[in-house]
């Protein structure tokens, strides 16, 4: 799906649509007041309020990694976006496709180990009889079927909550200080002077802000040509960050979050690519989605988040386990 102009503006037909919003608001309110299950390890949220994407996926990593250097196994649980597998399973790169338990479950399970579950507390259940020390569920601010200990809400520092209203009329899948009630931590994403402008409707929720950056030992992007493609809630923020690298976006393609990459698309990329003399180019989240075969043709911009200050972030998750 691709956000829809009117999401970014208070015009006629966000107000036309918020009787529609109000309804969806209503039904998320009664969901997530039902009360979770209770596991015997911390469970850690990390979510949104909006619909699209805001750096869940980074967010996530940047966890496993430092529960992992506290000497904590941490097992991701996610509802596999895009897959067709109604799990619990745990996935495996080796075995599972996308179309079978989601991209982002396949790029996460590159860095720790990963349960795909429609069914969340199954799910936990599994993970935890695995063996894990800590759960971090992917996506799950409004899905109340495990009683949390830490809630990460994510905002995109460049788009925020658009226009305020709720699914359909905006991207709010609740309103904004019904969802921040719930939440114990901000994570803010974006350049420094867009972070600023998006505080202040944070109120008193403790914050921790960082930026998305490339990371690892990529090409020179200075002055390279390439096509770039995206399935992503924002391909524009991908396409942008290649312009900061010095690449030359001869074309961007921007896709449906979680479409499919298909033979057919893919060989007309690929023509089109030769066409012009240039290279393809796309996400980690796109690449996991490619044959084996399309994956070797294909450069990546792996992104990892820059902190400005991490320390509100360790110390909630220090005060998470110091509890149990």
């Amino acid at each position: 799906m691709r956000a829809p102009a009117h999401w970014d503006r208070d015009g006629l037909l966000a107000r036309a649509l918020s009787p529609l919003g109000r309804l969806y608001a209503a039904a998320t309110s009664r969901r997530v007041r039902r009360e979770g299950l209770r596991l015997p390890v911390p469970v850690i949220s990390v979510g949104n309020l909006t619909a699209g994407g805001t750096g869940k996926t980074p967010v996530v990593v940047d966890l496993l990694q430092r529960l992992g250097g506290m000497g904590l196994r941490a097992h991701v649980v996610t509802r596999g976006h895009g897959g067709r597998l109604p799990g619990p399973v745990r996935v495996d790169p080796r075995h599972h496709g996308a179309d079978e338990v989601g991209d982002e479950p396949l790029l996460l399970a590159a860095r720790g180990p990963v349960w795909v579950a429609r069914d969340r507390a199954a799910g936990g259940r599994a993970a935890v009889e695995a063996g894990a020390q800590a759960l971090i569920l992917d996506d799950a601010h409004q899905n109340p079927a495990l009683r949390k200990d830490l809630s990460l809400v994510v905002v995109d520092a460049e788009t925020g909550f658009g226009n305020g209203f709720c699914i359909p009329a905006g991207p709010l899948r609740e309103p904004v200080a019904t969802g921040l009630s719930r939440a114990d931590l901000a994570v803010v994403l974006g350049p420094p002077a867009m972070r600023r402008t998006r505080l202040a409707a944070l109120g008193r929720l403790p914050v921790v802000e960082g930026e998305l950056v490339p990371h690892g030992d990529g090409p020179d992007w200075a002055g390279m040509r390439v096509l770039a493609f995206a399935g992503i809630g924002r391909p524009e923020k991908f396409f942008a960050t290649l312009r900061a690298l010095g690449a030359e976006v001869v074309r961007a393609v921007p896709l449906a979050d979680h479409r499919p990459l298909g033979e057919g698309l893919m060989r007309g990329l690929a023509a089109e690519a030769d066409a012009l003399g240039v290279r393809l180019v796309c996400t980690e989240k796109d690449a996991v989605r490619l044959s084996p075969h399309r994956r070797t043709g294909v450069l990546t911009l792996p992104v990892r988040i820059e902190w400005a200050d991490d320390r509100p972030l360790r110390a909630a998750l220090e005060s998470v386990l110091e509890r149990g």
